[in-house]
């Protein structure tokens, strides 16, 4: 489990970094009318924001490749 959560410690603090922001961003700007998809609940907005810090943190992990040997 320990190695799990080192090997993806980039993507959870996106999540994290990016819930926070979506629903920071949600509580601020908001949608006035209520019928923007993203914006218009709290819910929605720190889902999209988690997917999307996720995603970009995401970019900055470093891929470890494996030497094969060939026979």
């Amino acid at each position: 489990m320990k190695k799990w959560f080192s090997n993806n410690i980039l993507y959870l603090a996106g999540a994290v970094l990016g819930s926070l922001a979506g629903y920071l961003y949600w509580q601020q700007i908001g949608c006035a009318s209520g019928t923007c998809a993203i914006t218009s609940k709290p819910l929605n907005s720190t889902l999209y924001g988690a997917m999307l810090g996720a995603l970009l943190l995401g970019l900055f992990k470093k891929n470890k490749k494996k030497e094969k040997i060939e026979s």
